[in-house]
Parts: C-alpha cells; sequence; structure tokens
C-alpha cells in the first residue's frame, strides 16, 4: 500500500472510531480509561498535538469538540454519569496501560 492510500485508510479508521463514541454516550470516559487505558480526552489530545506537530494548531477545546461533536461541557452535561466505586478502582488500577500523548508518523 503506497502512503498516500495508507494515510485516507487510517483517517477513515479514525474518523470511523470518533463516529462510534459519538453515536455511544452511554460508554463513559473513565470506563474506557479502565479498559483500555484512554478515552475520549486522549484522543482529542492526540488532535491537539497533531496540528500542533503540522502546523495548524488549534486548542484543547477545539480538539474535545471534534472528538465529542459538541462543546465538552455540554456533552459532559447531558451525557456523564456519576462514577461508582467499581469504575474509579478500575481507573486506578489502569495507570500502567494509560496511553501516552505524542504524534506518530
Amino acid at each position: 500500500m503506497d502512503d498516500e492510500t495508507r494515510i485516507k485508510v487510517e483517517a477513515a479508521a479514525f474518523r470511523g472510531l470518533v463516529q462510534h463514541l459519538q453515536k455511544h454516550t452511554d460508554v463513559q470516559n473513565i470506563d474506557l480509561m479502565g479498559l483500555s487505558g484512554f478515552c475520549r480526552n486522549c484522543l482529542a489530545k492526540w488532535v491537539k498535538a497533531a496540528s500542533e506537530h503540522y502546523g495548524a494548531p488549534m486548542d484543547y477545546d477545539e480538539a474535545r469538540e471534534i472528538i465529542y461533536g459538541m462543546p465538552y461541557g455540554e456533552w459532559k452535561e447531558t451525557y456523564q454519569q456519576p462514577v461508582s466505586e467499581e469504575q474509579e478502582k478500575k481507573f486506578e488500577e489502569s495507570k500502567p496501560i494509560r496511553a501516552g500523548i505524542s504524534v506518530v508518523e
């Protein structure tokens, strides 16, 4: 696969992931972190880091709006649920697998 096609494929896969997360608002960030070590906010941080790397910087709120499909405060008010003790425990246990924020070329 040539580089241009690979980039298109990767971008489409990323858009699919974002669309999936926007559709499944019942999936809480704390659950994503506990299971996979990353969440919507991590994705927004990757978008922000990449925008800076490629010379089109955006702020964190702009990046979060791309991921959430709306301003973060609106998403949080509408969809975020209270955290249970079990969610908090899994979140704390996920520290070793948490994603770093960097640009991968």
